[in-house]
C-alpha cells in the first residue's frame, strides 16, 4: 500500500509539474519566432496574403514570424504538415479553399481531416472569381457567352491551372450550372494558362481577381462578370453575375489560418487576436483592395465561425467535385 501511495505522490508531482510548466509556456506565448506555412510557391496570392498578414502579426505578437512555403499536391502537403506539427502555437498554416474543402473530394486518401486535425484561428481574406475568355471570342457579355459555350459544347476548351487548383474546381461550378462539359486544358500554373487565353489557343477560364486582374485592366482578354453580389473595387467596369444574368454562380477563394489540433485556448486567443488586429490595420486593408482581396465578415474572423464556413464549404464542393469525376493524382 505504501509503495502505490508513493507511485501515486510521484504521478501527481509530474502531473503538477507538467500543468505548471505549460502554464508557463501559454502565459509566456510566444517568445519565439512562429512559422507560417503556406502551401503554394512563393509569389502567389496565397504567399503574398501571408506576408503582408505575417508582417503584420509579427508586430503585435512581439516576435518574427518566418514564411515556410511547402508545396506539392494542391497544398495538401502542407495541410498534412501542419496537422502533425507539435500543438504549441508556433507552427501555423494558411490553408485555402483547396486545402480545406475541395481536397475532401478530391483526394480518396486524404491523410488529414479538414475539420478535426485542425484548430482553426480564422478567416484571412477571401478573392472573387472572374469569368473570362480569349479576347477573339464571339461574344460580347455573359448571356452572350453561355449561348456560345452550348452551341459550340464539343469544341470550347476550358483551361486551368492543374486538377484541385482554384481555377480547375471554380470552373467546374461554373460548366455545372451552365449545363455543359467542354474540353478541360490542364496546365502547370495559371501563368501558362493565362498566356493562352491572351495567345487564343483556347477559350476560357475561371479563376481568381488577383490573377486575371492585370490582363483585364490591359485589354488583352475578356471579363464577362465577378462571381459576387457586389461589383469588384478594382475592377469597377466588370458586371457582378446577378447584373449579367447568371446570379447562381457565386464563388470566392478563400485563405484562412489553422494551427494543429489540440492547441492550448490561451494560445489561440493570442494568435486569433493578433490576426483580428492586422486585418484590422488600415495598411492591411490598402494592401488588399490593390489585390483585389476582401477582409472577411468580422463573425467568420473567428475560431468558431471559421469551423462553420469550412463545414459549409465542404458541403458544397462535395457534390460538384463527385459530379465531374475529377481526382487528385498523387
Amino acid at each position: 500500500m505504501k509503495g502505490c501511495a508513493r507511485a501515486a505522490a510521484v504521478m501527481l508531482i509530474g502531473l503538477l509539474g507538467w500543468s505548471a510548466q505549460a502554464q508557463t509556456q501559454t502565459q509566456t506565448y510566444p517568445s519565439r519566432p512562429l512559422t507560417m506555412v503556406i502551401p503554394f510557391a512563393a509569389g502567389g496570392p496565397t504567399d503574398v496574403i501571408g506576408r503582408i498578414i505575417g508582417e503584420q502579426m509579427s508586430r503585435s505578437l512581439g516576435q518574427s514570424v518566418v514564411i515556410e512555403n511547402v508545396v506539392g499536391a494542391s497544398g495538401q502537403t502542407a495541410g498534412l504538415r501542419v496537422s502533425q506539427a507539435a500543438p504549441d502555437g508556433y507552427t501555423f498554416l494558411i490553408g485555402h479553399t483547396g486545402t480545406h474543402a475541395a481536397a475532401v473530394a478530391l483526394n480518396p486518401k486524404l491523410r488529414y481531416d479538414p475539420l478535426s486535425d485542425f484548430t482553426p484561428v480564422g478567416l484571412v481574406n477571401t478573392n472573387p472569381i472572374l469569368v473570362v475568355a480569349r479576347k477573339t471570342l464571339p461574344a460580347s457579355n455573359l448571356r452572350e457567352f453561355v449561348a456560345y459555350l452550348k452551341a459550340s459544347e464539343g469544341k470550347v476548351t476550358n483551361a486551368h491551372a492543374g486538377i484541385g487548383s482554384v481555377s480547375h474546381t471554380t470552373c467546374l461550378l461554373f460548366n455545372s450550372i451552365v449545363g455543359i462539359k467542354p474540353t478541360e486544358v490542364p496546365y502547370r500554373g495559371t501563368g501558362p494558362a493565362m498566356n493562352d487565353i491572351i495567345g487564343g489557343q483556347v477559350d476560357y477560364l475561371c479563376d481568381q481577381i488577383v490573377n486575371v486582374a492585370p490582363q483585364v485592366q490591359a485589354d488583352t482578354i475578356k471579363a464577362f462578370a465577378v462571381a459576387q453580389a457586389e461589383r469588384a473595387r478594382s475592377l469597377p467596369g466588370v458586371p457582378t453575375t446577378d447584373e449579367a444574368g447568371l446570379p447562381e454562380y457565386k464563388v470566392q477563394v478563400w485563405n484562412a489560418m489553422f494551427l494543429p489540433k489540440d492547441t492550448p485556448r490561451p494560445i489561440l486567443d493570442k494568435l486569433n487576436e493578433a490576426l483580428v488586429a492586422a486585418l484590422a490595420s488600415p495598411a492591411v486593408q490598402t494592401r488588399f483592395a490593390e489585390l483585389g482581396a476582401d477582409v472577411p465578415a468580422r463573425d467568420l474572423q473567428s475560431p468558431e465561425g471559421l469551423h462553420r464556413f469550412i463545414r459549409s464549404e465542404i458541403d458544397r464542393w462535395t457534390p460538384v467535385i463527385r459530379k465531374a469525376g475529377a481526382v487528385l493524382d498523387q
